[in-house]
């Protein structure tokens, strides 16, 4: 709990500061361009659930605005927009439906995308906030790419 009041502390932190940071900030230059991997999902009400296996379920930002995913065993795009350093809108996500082997996190992971709000950088990890604090996404970066694809 205490991790996800630090986390959810410093995206308000940073979503309320008055003063935006310029386009070489941290943020920028590394949402694109890496392969994010989900480690876990903490919900407020202190459920934690995480993949079965490493590389399960991934983002890759394009900066084209374009937004690559893996959702274990489907695949999916959509379009991502960032109008200040922490802001972060993802929309017209699609992906197929397979089924995939049980548990998944499947529908929580698209769910949970569908309402980011935020993000921020810090230590290398890549977090995501959702709408009214709901769940903080963590992702750890898988490889650097040169292009996306």
């Amino acid at each position: 709990m205490r991790l996800l009041f630090n986390i959810t502390l410093l995206l308000l932190l940073t979503a309320c500061s008055t003063t935006q940071k310029p386009d070489t900030s941290e943020e920028s230059l590394t949402l694109t361009g890496v392969l994010w991997e989900l480690a876990l999902i903490q919900s407020m009400d202190d459920s934690v659930y995480a993949p079965r296996s490493p590389g399960l379920f991934t983002l890759r930002f394009q900066e084209d605005g374009n937004l690559v995913i893996r959702a274990d065993c489907n695949r999916g795009r959509g379009r991502w927009t960032s109008d200040t350093a922490s802001q972060l809108n993802i929309t017209q996500l699609v992906s197929t439906r397979a089924m995939c082997i049980p548990p998944s996190l499947h529908d929580r992971f698209i769910s949970d995308l569908n309402y980011t709000r935020s993000y921020i950088i810090n230590e290398g990890k890549l977090y995501l906030s959702t709408m009214a604090d709901g769940a903080i996404l963590e992702f750890v970066p898988g490889q650097t790419t040169s292009v996306d694809q």
